[in-house]
């Protein structure tokens, strides 16, 4: 057993939703380091371009702007994959959104987007990409990673209604896809994040202190976290998490659970 192949994703292909920023950027760069030949995707094609730009200066990393919250965009987002790789070897559906407003004025709005964008997409994106990741799955098995939250697993004390749901569906939805693909040789988990500095979480952004403050490990996650637990998946070491969620939150979903 060599442990530098157990994690190695040297030669492999990766394709990153929302990986422009937050914790999409973090698993992108820790895949580019790892070898991988890596696409991210993001609405914003501005800001999905200049994150490429930086990850390309440590290896390859290809931008793919596009918004996969509608199936247009999921099967845009596929045919422009498939101008570059015939095949896939890790896709890391990460894409998400939040919306929050009190209960009694909670608009079906922030309902539709979170739940279409956190959980219908990634249901369709795999979809779609199922036989270029059957293709890939070789000598190796694909990896299918669902980007989940603490939030899908413990309750929080804030108005995001939509938010929790989609996440624990997404949860929930990662078992049953990890059941149907695991015969093709795709590996489907999900990763659930707690405090990690991005837009979506502003409180562990703007706030470390008195995030870090919730946590029993005493620090909000740091990049390393999260692309550490993104490359066990995606490796050979992550081959046998199957359906299951890696919660990489310092201890908060039990402290407050």
């Amino acid at each position: 057993m060599d442990p530098q192949q157990l994690f190695s994703l040297k030669g492999r292909t990766a394709l990153v939703t929302g990986g422009s920023r937050g914790i999409g950027r973090m698993i992108a760069e820790g895949y580019v380091r790892s070898g991988a030949r890596v696409y991210i995707s993001a609405r914003k094609a501005e800001a999905c371009d200049a994150t490429a730009k930086e990850l390309s200066a440590l290896g390859h990393c290809v931008s793919l702007p596009g918004d996969v919250s509608t199936l247009e965009g999921v099967h845009a987002l596929v045919a422009a994959y498939r101008q570059h790789e015939q095949t896939l070897d890790i896709l890391v559906n990460n894409a998400g959104a939040a919306w929050g407003a009190r209960y009694a004025e909670f608009p079906e709005s922030g309902w539709d987007k979170v739940v279409d964008l956190n959980m219908k997409a990634p249901f369709f994106l795999t979809q779609a990409l199922t036989p270029m990741l059957k293709a890939a799955a070789t000598d190796h098995l694909a990896k299918v990673i669902h980007i989940a939250s603490i939030d899908g697993i413990t309750v929080n004390p804030w108005d995001t209604y939509s938010y929790a749901a989609s996440k624990a569906g997404l949860i929930h939805l990662t078992k049953r896809m990890a059941t149907e693909l695991a015969p093709q040789r795709i590996v489907v988990s999900a990763i659930a994040p707690g405090p990690f500095a991005s837009n979506m979480n502003k409180d562990a952004r703007d706030h470390e202190g008195e995030v870090a403050g919730r946590v029993p490990l005493g620090r909000i996650g740091q990049p390393e976290d999260m692309a550490g637990a993104a490359i066990f998946l995606a490796s050979r070491a992550g081959d046998y998490v199957v359906g299951g969620t890696l919660v990489v939150d310092g201890g908060v979903a039990w402290a407050r659970g």
